[in-house]
């Protein structure tokens, strides 16, 4: 709503901003990627259960990522991998912030979610996220050669992943711990599949 309502003074405040950081010799796209590193300081914090320490690196972070475009325009440096970057960027933020608030214990203390159910939401995100990297690519027109866009693979795919899954199902009758197992790697590969689809993007964009 405030993005859409106040767009005019968003854009002035974003040049503004841009002309003042565009002194300091890092490209738009360094300035994106540099915003998750206070965000996973602050999930650590988190974790902690620091939350002031959290917020103000969760600010800080908000705060980077709206250097970006505005250096991005006043150095007439906008592009669709940049605009790309920024959306996959910001959801990785997103994520170590709401997970953090999961794990930190914040938010399941409270409302009593067992440790399994957040197991199950993480992989869940990591199955959104895998083809987020794919359909956002065309989305923003920084891949969208259909050829390039099917070679887009990654270590875990759909078919691996359930078979993943569905191994740790089978060998819950032997011993359940393996359905865990199963499942946090299944999450930790799909995060890794990510990446691999994100640099796929910055290697071939167009």
């Amino acid at each position: 709503m405030l993005k859409t309502n106040f767009s005019d003074f968003a854009e002035s405040i974003s040049i503004r901003i841009g002309m003042l950081f565009s002194r300091i010799p890092l490209t738009p796209n360094q300035w994106t990627v540099l915003s998750i590193l206070p965000a996973i300081i602050g999930f650590y914090f988190l974790f902690e259960k620091q939350m002031a320490a959290a917020i103000v690196l969760f600010a800080f972070s908000t705060l980077i990522d709206g250097i970006d475009g505005g250096v991005a325009r006043v150095t007439g440096a906008v592009s669709s991998l940049g605009a790309y970057l920024d959306g996959i960027v910001d959801r990785i933020v997103e994520a170590l912030l709401l997970f953090g608030l999961m794990f930190s214990g914040f938010v399941s203390d409270y409302y009593n979610i067992p440790s399994y159910a957040w197991l199950a939401l993480l992989l869940f995100a990591g199955t959104v996220f895998t083809s987020y990297a794919r359909a956002y690519a065309d989305h923003r027109k920084a891949l969208t050669d259909e050829k390039k866009l099917k070679k887009m693979g990654g270590l875990l795919e759909r078919p691996e992943r359930l078979i993943l899954v569905f191994a740790g199902m089978a060998a819950w009758f032997y011993q359940p711990e393996y359905l865990t197992y199963a499942i946090v790697a299944a999450a930790l590969l799909s995060c890794v599949t990510v990446l691999q689809r994100v640099l796929f993007v910055v290697r071939n964009a167009e």
